[in-house]
């Protein structure tokens, strides 16, 4: 018996990285699972990759549309049948320059990617949920939504009002058997950092990728990367019935690094 027996999930970016890692965690515990992102090709390898079946679906959605985002959720419904766990995954840093710098084009692909994405497909999410008297919704947001950096104004804005938006969300369908939380995970080593990193590097004057490493992950207690399974199993933890209890949080999953 799994903790998600019978449960039907979705995962927004989830043919790679931390959204194929929950997915998979998911599946693990017994949920059926739809996987979603741009490109149909990435996500045919990812159901695949998660060994195929009946309980594994994927649906092209491009998070920065809301047409796509609210397809989504309707789609899980027409395939499985239900929704009881929406995890909004999808986000990123789109533009990397000062503020003064940052133009309106490039503020509100941000907004629309990391922000409007978990507004939209939660409205969408509970439409569904409130009924059954039951749903998990997690919000991804990060540990730059509790810390600031330079450069990257638009995904720091963006992290830190997903967890006001959670938390305000959370109070409106509490006594609705509905639970919304954000997840903060720290500096993580997927495989969009090996492939984004060597940029960065260059640029920072560093001698490899793992001295970009080490100084994500110096300020933190463990000294040394999160996982995406240490992600995925607070994912779980608050998808499951058993986290009843807990809404309205914004959950660390990074090491030690936010001061709160």
């Amino acid at each position: 018996m799994g903790k998600l027996d019978g449960m039907v999930a979705v995962v927004t970016a989830s043919t790679r990285s931390i959204g194929l890692g929950i997915a998979k965690a998911y599946l693990d515990e017994g949920a059926k699972v739809v996987l979603s992102g741009r490109n149909a090709e990435k996500g045919a390898a990812a159901v695949a990759e998660l060994g195929g079946g009946e309980n594994v679906h994927f649906i092209t959605c491009d998070a920065t549309k809301q047409a796509d985002v609210e397809a989504l959720i309707d789609g899980t419904v027409d395939h499985f049948g239900r929704i009881d766990i929406a995890v909004f995954n999808a986000g990123g840093v789109a533009a990397t320059s000062m503020l003064a710098d940052f133009s309106d084009e490039e503020w509100q692909y941000e907004l629309n990617f990391n922000l409007n994405h978990c507004f939209w497909g939660t409205r969408r999410a509970i439409k569904y949920m409130a009924p059954q008297n039951f749903g998990r919704i997690i919000n991804m947001s990060s540990m730059f939504g509790k810390i600031t950096t330079i450069g990257v104004a638009g995904y720091i804005t963006n992290k830190a009002a997903i967890i006001g938006f959670s938390k305000a969300a959370a109070h409106e369908v509490g006594t609705q058997g509905i639970t919304v939380n954000a997840v903060c995970p720290g500096f993580v080593e997927t495989d969009m950092f090996f492939e984004t990193g060597p940029a960065t590097v260059a640029a920072m004057g560093l001698p490899d990728l793992d001295a970009l490493a080490a100084i994500m992950y110096n300020p933190t207690a463990i000294k040394r990367p999160n996982t995406v399974e240490e992600v995925a199993a607070m994912c779980t933890l608050l998808a499951s019935k058993e986290g009843g209890g807990m809404t309205g949080g914004a959950f660390n999953v990074d090491g030690g690094a936010s001061p709160y």
